[in-house]
C-alpha cells in the first residue's frame, strides 16, 4: 500500500473512517426506515477478514480513527472478533476505535469491547419514555437499552448519547434528556433528522430545526462556547447549570462540510465520499481483485478525486422525496 495521506481536492485530510459492518438492525425507527425494511443477503456483506484488511488499507493512508457502525453492529455475530482485531492496532497506526450502537445488545458485549480497546461508545436514544420509545423504534426495547448503557458505564466506557430531535414526538423531552445525560456524566448530541431513504411517513412532519431548539434551550439555560471537537461534525456548548457538554449536528440548518475529515464504507464495501452524495467507489471489487493492495490504493485515490465540497440536504416542503434513496442503515451511522 502507498503511505501517502488521503487528501481530497479541497485539501481536506481524511483521517476518519466510519465503517458499517452490517445493514441489519433490530429496531425500526420511524425516521430511519420503513417497518418492512428489506436487508441485504448476508453473502453480499464483507467478511471479517475483508473488513480488517480494508481497515488496514485506510490506516496505511493516514486514517487514525475508525468508528464501527451499522445498522446495529452488535447484531453481527463476529463483531467482537473484529473489534479485537482492530484493537490490536491502537497506538500503532490507530488512535481511536469507537462504536455507534442502539445499545439493545450492549449489556452482552460491553466488557468484551472495552477489553479489546474501545474506550467510547455513541448510543442512540431519542426518549426516556417507554411508550414513546416503542412508538419511535417500533420495538419495546427501552429497558434493554438502559441496561446496555449501565453495562457500558460499568465497563468503563465513555458514553455519548445521540438524540434525533423530532417535532411532535420528543420535542418536549429534549431538556429532560439533556439533564438526565449530564446527571450520569454523559455527553449528549442533538441531531437534525436526515432525508435519507424512504420511510412510512413524511419526514417534514418531524423535521425540527436545531436553531429553534437552541433558542428554546437558551431561554432555560446558559450555553457557553466550547471548543471541544470529537472528530465528527458536532459543534459543542457547555451547559452552565448542568456542567455537561451538549453537541449539535445540523446537516440542514448549518452546513458543516468545510472541515469534513471522513468517508463512509458500507457493509458491502461501497465507499461513499459524502453521506449526502451519490459519489461512490467499489472497495469490495478492489479487495477481491488479483492485486488487492494496488487496487485498493487506486480506489482510495479515486475517492479523493470525487469527494464533493458539501452535501445539499433539504427538507423544505411536505411530501418531498428523500435526498437519496439510500437508507442511513445502509450507509452507516
Amino acid at each position: 500500500m502507498s503511505s501517502s495521506p488521503l487528501v481530497d481536492r479541497f485539501q481536506r485530510a481524511i483521517t476518519y473512517l466510519r465503517l458499517s459492518v452490517i445493514d441489519r438492525c433490530d429496531l425500526r425507527c420511524t425516521y430511519c426506515m420503513p417497518e418492512r425494511q428489506t436487508f441485504l443477503p448476508k453473502a453480499e456483506v464483507l467478511s471479517l477478514e475483508e473488513l480488517h484488511r480494508l481497515s488496514l488499507g485506510f490506516m496505511a493512508r493516514g486514517v487514525r480513527k475508525i468508528r464501527l457502525t451499522g445498522g446495529e453492529p452488535l447484531v453481527r455475530r463476529d463483531m467482537v472478533d473484529l473489534v479485537r482485531a482492530l484493537g490490536r492496532h491502537i497506538g500503532d497506526g490507530l488512535d481511536e476505535l469507537t462504536l455507534t450502537t442502539n445499545a439493545t445488545q450492549l449489556a452482552l458485549h460491553a466488557d468484551a469491547i472495552a477489553a479489546a480497546g474501545v474506550r467510547r461508545v455513541n448510543i442512540s436514544l431519542d426518549t426516556l419514555d417507554r411508550a414513546r420509545f416503542a412508538r419511535i423504534a417500533r420495538r419495546d426495547a427501552l429497558p434493554a437499552v438502559l441496561e446496555g448503557i449501565a453495562a457500558a458505564r460499568e465497563a468503563g466506557l465513555a458514553v455519548k448519547i445521540n438524540t434525533v430531535a423530532l417535532k411532535g414526538e420528543n420535542q418536549d423531552e429534549l431538556s429532560e434528556l439533556i439533564t438526565w445525560a449530564h446527571g450520569h456524566g454523559f455527553e449528549i448530541t442533538l441531531i437534525e433528522v436526515m432525508p435519507l431513504g424512504a420511510v412510512d411517513g413524511d419526514r417534514f412532519d418531524h423535521y425540527l430545526p436545531l436553531s429553534r431548539v437552541r433558542k428554546d434551550l437558551e431561554r432555560r439555560w446558559t450555553l457557553l462556547p466550547d471548543a471541544h471537537r470529537s472528530g465528527g461534525p458536532a459543534r459543542y456548548v457547555r451547559v452552565a447549570e448542568t456542567g455537561g457538554r451538549l453537541g449539535f449536528i445540523t446537516p440542514l440548518t448549518s452546513n458543516f462540510c468545510d472541515g469534513c475529515n471522513r468517508v463512509r464504507v458500507t457493509a458491502t464495501g461501497q465507499l461513499f465520499a459524502c453521506l449526502g452524495g451519490r459519489e461512490q467507489v467499489d472497495l469490495r471489487a478492489a479487495l477481491r481483485s488479483g492485486d488487492p493492495e494496488a487496487a485498493l490504493d487506486h480506489a482510495l485515490d479515486q475517492a479523493m478525486a470525487i469527494k464533493p465540497e458539501k452535501h445539499h440536504f433539504t427538507i423544505d416542503r411536505p411530501g418531498a422525496a428523500p435526498a437519496l434513496a439510500r437508507h442511513m442503515s445502509m450507509t452507516g451511522g
